[in-house]
Parts: C-alpha cells; sequence; structure tokens
C-alpha cells in the first residue's frame, strides 16, 4: 500500500501520520513494527508557457476595474 503524509516535528525528530482508514485497513496497532519506504515528492511545477495567455479573453481595462471597485465604498 502506498500513501502520501507529512512529516511532523516530534521532539527532536520526525514523525508521520498513518491516516486512521489505513490503520483500520491494515489491521495496525500500537508497537507493531511496519517498513517503510522513504521516496522524498517532488513539489508540482508549473510551466512557464502554461501561464501565458491565461487571461487572453481579459478585455477589461484596469481603470475601469479600478473604478468598478471604488463604486463599492461609495456607499
Amino acid at each position: 500500500m502506498e500513501i502520501e503524509t507529512l512529516t511532523r516535528r516530534w521532539g527532536n525528530s520526525i514523525a508521520i501520520i498513518i491516516p486512521s482508514s489505513i490503520v483500520e485497513q491494515e489491521k495496525l496497532k500500537e508497537n507493531e513494527k511496519v517498513a517503510v519506504k522513504i521516496e522524498k515528492k517532488k513539489p508540482k511545477r508549473v510551466k512557464a508557457g502554461a501561464l501565458f495567455g491565461f487571461l487572453k479573453d481579459w478585455k477589461r481595462p484596469t481603470e475601469e476595474i479600478l473604478k468598478e471597485a471604488d463604486r463599492g465604498w461609495e456607499n
């Protein structure tokens, strides 16, 4: 079984938390030996090319948006 979890500080050590659903499914008990495979996950990166054109349909000028925001403060 493979799960993703976060590391946590526990005194001077680092600990991992096994979700209760996995504990129940695997019938784990306290002080039971388990095998853990350590594999650091790489952060998911967004390619810069994917961001270009993200707001391509944005037709309103900034000044118009700012005026609309100011109108909300008038009342």
